[in-house]
């Protein structure tokens, strides 16, 4: 496995995120991304730790939305994020999903149209252009990133977008510089997921080889198998409870979706989740992600790659560094 990359979320002291980066940067990792999805901890401020104690290893969100950041302070945020590390910035961005985004008063109506608007306008501002747009979800007239102490050459940021359906994954395929590949998902999602790419990237002359797909993938290791197993299907009853769009990719029933939903609160609690974990079987958890001894979790991460994914981001749950020894370069 030529590339490999590490994804946190909130499991790991933001501290201790940043020893695991340097780890992962000593270990030929290419990139650590930060995940924001649930309201527990922005991407950005980790983003700045881990790119603040490294000097090589690229430093991407996995993946912010593009609903509640202005779009000025947006590319702000990620022209100050290159001026910490130059060249070592990707900005993931994805839609959001529901119920969350409705729970915290967004309407995420024409997600296609508002991510399209979103990466025109970052993209002219970070390339130090003075822009006027007028669309339907941004509104800006004759801004640009005014810098007066530092560099003023255009930045580059790669945009990647966080995309699960169909319709997103054509229009990363047409627009961005990668696509970041959901996980919970079984590696023949990726067969489905690489035509939508490639019907994208030939609307703007490209190629699906023109296009990064790195994929996220939750990576549960242990030499005692069952406790491995046990980690994963932990993580799962939490996500196919509260993010129906990874619940619909990964193709489990909704009857057994609608079970886990009527144990699990919001937020979750642990107990909860123990009580709603026998609903998720063994079979689904080898299905969906990366689970079990070192042997098994190698043989499953290659099979992402076998469908299309390009580096796999993995999500480790157990011991981060057994994780980063046993997929180092």
């Amino acid at each position: 496995m030529d590339r490999v990359a590490l994804y946190l979320q909130d499991a790991h002291p933001i501290r201790q995120g940043m020893e695991l980066a340097q780890y992962a940067e000593s270990r030929g990792f290419e990139a650590v991304w930060q995940a924001e999805s649930r309201l527990v901890r922005d991407a950005i401020v980790p983003m700045a730790a881990f790119a603040a104690v490294t000097e090589r290893i690229k430093i991407g969100s996995g993946v912010i939305n593009n609903w509640t950041r202005n779009i000025g302070l947006l590319a702000a945020t990620f022209l100050t994020l290159d001026d910490l590390a130059p060249d070592r910035i990707i900005c993931g961005i994805g839609a959001w999903w529901d119920p969350l985004a409705r729970n915290v008063g967004i309407e995420r109506r024409k997600p296609l149209k508002a991510m399209r608007e979103t990466i025109e306008v970052m993209r002219r501002l970070l390339n130090m252009e003075r822009v006027t747009f007028h669309g339907e979800f941004h509104h800006v007239d004759g801004i640009e990133l005014d810098v007066v102490h530092g560099r003023r050459e255009p930045r580059n940021v790669p945009i990647y977008i966080g995309a699960t359906g169909p319709k997103m994954m054509e229009l990363a395929g047409e627009i961005a510089d990668g696509v970041v590949l959901n996980y919970c998902v079984p590696p023949e999602y990726n067969d489905e997921a690489m035509k939508h790419l490639e019907i994208g990237a030939k609307r703007a002359g490209r190629s699906l080889d023109d296009i990064d797909r790195p994929q996220l993938v939750v990576c549960s290791v242990d030499e005692d198998r069952e406790k491995a197993l046990n980690g994963a299907r932990a993580l799962l009853t939490q996500y196919l409870a509260q993010q129906p769009h990874i619940a619909k990719a990964s193709g489990v029933s909704e009857t057994v979706v609608r079970e886990i939903q009527s144990i699990l609160g919001w937020p979750a609690t642990k107990e909860q989740v123990a009580k709603a974990m026998p609903l998720v079987p063994d079979d689904l958890v080898q299905r969906i992600t990366a689970s079990g001894s070192p042997e098994e979790v190698k043989a499953k991460v290659q099979e992402y790659i076998d469908h299309g994914a390009t580096c796999p981001i993995l999500y480790p749950l157990g011991d981060p560094k057994l994780m980063i020894d046993i997929f180092a370069p």
